[in-house]
């Protein structure tokens, strides 16, 4: 039986008119899931013999929320999710004063390998369908009972690996009779698979691309970064320059900074001098110190040089603000406790 919010509008009008249905039912259907009502008996406009049809056909499956932490610190929510298989995924919602952000899963685990992220350690156990990701936001919603204004697909899993049901996504959360969220409210982020970031330009979207960068040499790259043996930094930078001329978005680069091994001055000038003229932006992230391996964070003022080394090359640069230090807020690592908690 399938998940209707893995159909587009489009998708489930077809289904309708094919099974002798009218097609406005679909939006009247829809109108209903994005107004969390999950039970197609529920629906009040809907004739019962094309209810019975719904429940034949399908199902809206709703994550299960399997444990909710929040911080003391600043008020960020993670939530332990349970899909229908029994995967367990993680979503952060962050609350800020311009609205709340949610940084979601995009595949269960992740098989990029980076050796500062807990999501990769186990490897992947499948991609996640489009209506999965979907519902991600719509539990948080409901959660929190606000609005979502933000969406970063920075949580598990590489979203450029799982490319058409992540861009299938996009084009559901962005959809007017749907969460309505707009494109440029929208950040996805990618170790830097070359081919799939020329397609996502193609695409005719406004989200906002986040390269996670991390150091400035190959050599370097290759030592944290598996993918950095299949793609050079001179092939993602030329696939992110034709990103920027095709959608004219500035670009993000994303930089863990770990002690000792790429937070030096010298590191941060040679960053300088690799970005310098591209219409990007820089956010440090002190790195999330995980048990399985020797990664340590910056000292505060490693990183206040770093940043302002940078400014200095003429690179704008920011400082991510940690959010939710105290609930294991980082990516994978609340989900990798849970699952050795039940081993």
């Amino acid at each position: 039986m399938k998940n209707i919010l893995d159909l587009t509008l489009e998708e489930f009008t077809e289904w309708l008119k094919a099974n002798g249905e009218s097609g406005f039912r679909g939006k009247q259907v829809f109108s209903w899931i994005y107004k969390e009502v999950c039970n197609f008996d529920e629906m009040k406009n809907i004739p019962k013999t094309l209810k019975e049809k719904l429940k034949e056909n399908f199902k809206i499956s709703i994550p299960k929320i399997v444990e909710a932490y929040e911080s003391k610190l600043d008020g960020t929510i993670k939530l332990l999710l349970a899909l229908e298989d029994g995967n367990i995924i993680e979503t952060v919602i962050m609350k800020y004063k311009h609205g709340n952000s949610i940084c979601v899963s995009t595949q269960i685990g992740c098989r990029m390998g980076c050796k500062f992220c807990a999501s990769t350690i186990d490897g992947r156990v499948r991609n996640m369908s489009s209506g999965e990701i979907l519902s991600e936001v719509m539990v948080a919603q409901k959660y929190i009972g606000e609005r979502i204004s933000n969406i970063v697909l920075m949580g598990s899993g590489e979203p450029l690996d799982n490319y058409d049901n992540v861009i299938k996504f996009l084009r559901e959360v962005n959809a007017e009779y749907g969460l309505n969220i707009g494109q440029r409210h929208i950040t996805l982020s990618t170790c830097g698979l070359v081919p799939e970031i020329y397609k996502l330009a193609d695409e005719d979207m406004q989200v906002t691309l986040a390269i996670s960068l991390h150091a400035f040499s190959d050599e370097k790259r290759k030592e944290i970064m598996p993918i950095a043996n299949k793609y050079s930094i001179k092939e993602i930078l030329d696939a992110c320059d034709y990103f920027i001329n095709k959608t004219k978005r500035r670009i993000t680069f994303e930089y863990s900074l770990v002690k000792d091994v790429n937070d030096s001055k010298e590191d941060s000038k040679s960053l300088g001098k690799l970005l310098k003229g591209i219409l990007c932006h820089v956010n440090l992230i002190p790195v999330n110190e995980v048990k399985e391996n020797s990664f340590k964070r910056s000292s505060a003022k490693a990183i206040e040089v770093f940043a302002e080394t940078l400014k200095g090359c003429g690179v704008e640069t920011t400082v991510r603000r940690e959010m939710g230090s105290d609930i294991d807020s980082a990516c994978g690592q609340l989900r990798r406790s849970y699952l050795k908690s039940q081993d």
